[in-house]
């Protein structure tokens, strides 16, 4: 996750995030990122069911009754075992979380148990009554999923109308107080909304904002074609960056992020330099202590089933099932295996990442979009886009 109006736009300095001793406990929400100790976020998929279909969905839900679910005597205890554990978030997802009956006394006991709860949603069926009740559970963040505008937006959702509902779930939101965003994935067939989602952002009054680049996984795993070139990924990033400052420079401090690619650091410092922006070092320092990508460390999953995975993505590598082991023990089990070797990736890694000056930055990007691609965990993340120049050991900065 890069902050790029925290990091462009000097929303956020080192001294920030230094003051709080880099503690994850002691951090405020929008610096968890910066921590030192990296106790996961926890995205917990709380059912499978969905009343969408979308293109890209990596837990291939369907509108259909699925068995085996965590009961919710089992939702408790996990939420109880993840607080004495010291998680700072949990992200309740799906499917579409809002199916599932128990969500309101989930998030009830998360709050309770002093662990911030975020929702990620289509939007679809949130009504005034239902944000209202959100809100009075203690939600402290509302994630709409929304991937371009009118028909760009269902047909990628695979429902007529889902852009509509999705925008009235937002405007409930936003009358109930509560907190709400959006998500936004990058395709060749989104990425030509980018623009006009800037436009409904600042028309709409919406806070925040998630960019996410394209993970080959679930349904998402046969769209590798469907993700962006080099030059078009530098271009919708560029696009960004320019859309975030002109934001910031009318008055409008929307938090704007992109997510799932971490060449996006290295990018943007590099434009900063080119553009002698004085602000290049601090953001370098910021996005070192980031520390790049963190699957299996700084952000794990756990399924509707009670299985434990190193993020949301990676469904086919089972670290364990919260049934049987507790996630505090399944997290911290140091024998060797998957979850040990991506927390010492860089003895792993091949090519091009192992020798990228970068590595410090970006931890060697996605994993698993590398496996879907080669087969190779280790090899290098195919949506990589930084030139061989901008990667090398040299450490000079490449001309525009």
């Amino acid at each position: 996750m890069i902050g790029i109006s925290k990091l462009y736009c000097g929303t956020v300095e080192p001294s920030d995030t230094l003051r709080y001793g880099r503690e994850s406990a002691r951090l405020p929400s929008h610096l968890l990122q910066f921590s030192k100790d990296k106790k996961p976020i926890v995205v917990w998929n709380v059912g499978r069911r969905c009343n969408l279909r979308c293109i890209h969905c990596y837990s291939q839900s369907r509108d259909t009754i699925y068995t085996g679910e965590l009961n919710h005597a089992e939702g408790l205890a996990l939420i109880d075992d993840l607080a004495g554990f010291g998680v700072p978030v949990i992200l309740f997802s799906g499917g579409e979380p809002l199916l599932r009956p128990d969500l309101l006394k989930l998030i009830e006991h998360t709050r309770r148990c002093g662990v911030r709860a975020v929702l990620s949603t289509n939007g679809t069926l949130i009504t005034p009554e239902l944000a209202a009740r959100l809100n009075d559970a203690g939600l402290a963040y509302v994630g709409v999923s929304l991937d371009g505008l009118g028909e760009t937006h269902n047909r990628f959702r695979g429902m007529p109308g889902a852009f509509d509902r999705a925008i009235d779930g937002i405007r409930a939101c936003r009358t109930a107080g509560l907190k709400v965003g959006l998500r936004f994935t990058i395709s060749r067939h989104t990425a030509p909304d980018l623009g006009a989602i800037f436009d409904l952002i600042a028309a709409e009054g919406i806070p925040r904002v998630c960019f996410y680049h394209l993970v080959y996984a679930g349904r998402g795993s046969r769209l590798v074609e469907e993700d962006l070139s080099r030059d078009q990924t530098r271009a919708a990033v560029d696009l960004i960056i320019n859309r975030t400052r002109q934001l910031h420079d009318a008055g409008n401090p929307v938090e704007v992020l992109t997510v799932d690619n971490h060449c996006d650091g290295p990018y943007l410092y590099l434009r900063m330099l080119r553009e002698h922006n004085r602000r290049a070092e601090p953001v370098l320092e910021l996005l070192r202590m980031n520390g790049g990508n963190s699957s299996g460390q700084g952000i794990g999953c756990v399924s509707w089933d009670g299985t434990v995975h190193p993020d949301q993505f990676w469904r086919h590598l089972d670290l364990g099932n919260v049934r049987t082991t507790p996630f505090s023990r399944i997290w911290t089990d140091e024998h060797p295996g998957r979850l040990t070797e991506l927390r010492h990736r860089k003895d792993h890694l091949k090519g091009r990442c192992k020798t990228c000056r970068w590595l410090d930055v970006c931890n060697g990007n996605f994993r698993v979009r590398a496996e879907a691609v080669t087969g190779d965990i280790w090899a290098c993340d195919p949506a990589c886009y930084l030139t061989d120049e901008e990667i090398a050991p040299s450490g000079e900065v490449p001309a525009s």
